[in-house]
């Protein structure tokens, strides 16, 4: 276990909300600057093939003028894999993608598509970025990940938050919350790096962040609009202070 998780902001909504309007205003990349300076470790945009959101231009420019390490967000189709490829960006993590759909509704099936994914993981590692599957917490998909030579993985975090919105902390949030736990560990054993990350809040995000073998999240949805309310430093802030919180308590707990 580190001691210190890593908090990657997803800045993708500061571009629904320019894009809701048209223009310039708001700016991702000011908001990934910004980021930056509250504390994030990384950024995260995830291009999506209709653009609903991040555009070509903010991932140009989030490559070239944010000194954090970029998390490319992409489906495996031959259109991303070449933008990658133009910007490499530090990290790409390969997520399901679905036109109709108003948000990433559950992992990459990995397991079920390892033929169509391998070409996809060794074009992206040859250029030197590092590849991460976005992957629900399942003991299948994390074996696949290693079977692709993908040294990261991304639990999908929403079933978890949905439960804890319909069910606060009773034994169906539980038995999400002992998922992620179970797949953590299991990725450590298979030698991943584990990463979580969708539909965090503050609420949801200390029983996350004490997991030892989770070595990163990735927030955004959450962080903008509350923005709205505080700004995005504070929103920030906030969270990384739950964060450290949360693994300051668990490091106590195993020594104790």
């Amino acid at each position: 276990m580190s001691d210190y998780l890593r908090l990657g902001v997803n800045i993708d909504h500061v571009a629904t909300i320019r894009n809701a309007r048209g223009g310039r205003h708001p700016d991702p990349v000011r908001a990934a600057r910004m980021a930056a300076a509250a504390g994030a470790d990384g950024i995260t945009a995830h291009l999506r093939e209709d653009r609903r959101h991040i555009s070509d231009d903010d991932i140009e420019r989030l490559a070239k003028d944010i000194d954090l390490p970029l998390n490319f967000e992409m489906a495996a189709t031959e259109e991303m894999i070449g933008i990658a490829l133009r910007y490499k960006p530090h990290a790409a993590c390969l997520v399901p993608e679905k036109r109709t759909e108003v948000t990433t509704e559950g992992g990459l099936d990995a397991a079920g598509g390892l033929e169509a994914l391998r070409p996809v993981v060794d074009r992206l590692a040859e250029a030197g970025i590092r590849v991460s599957l976005f992957i629900d917490p399942d003991r299948a998909q994390l074996e696949a990940a290693v079977a692709l030579g993908a040294p990261v993985v991304e639990l999908h975090t929403g079933a978890y938050c949905e439960s804890h919105i319909e069910h606060g902390d009773g034994p169906e949030t539980a038995a999400e919350l002992q998922r992620i736990v179970e797949a953590a560990a299991i990725a450590q054993e298979l030698g991943l790096e584990c990463h979580a990350g969708h539909g965090l809040t503050f609420d949801t995000v200390a029983d996350v962040a004490a997991i030892p073998t989770i070595m990163e999240l990735n927030i955004g949805h959450f962080l903008i609009g509350e923005a709205i309310f505080s700004g995005l430093d504070s929103s920030i802030k906030r969270m990384r202070a739950l964060m450290d919180k949360a693994r300051a308590e668990a490091g106590g707990a195993r020594t104790a």
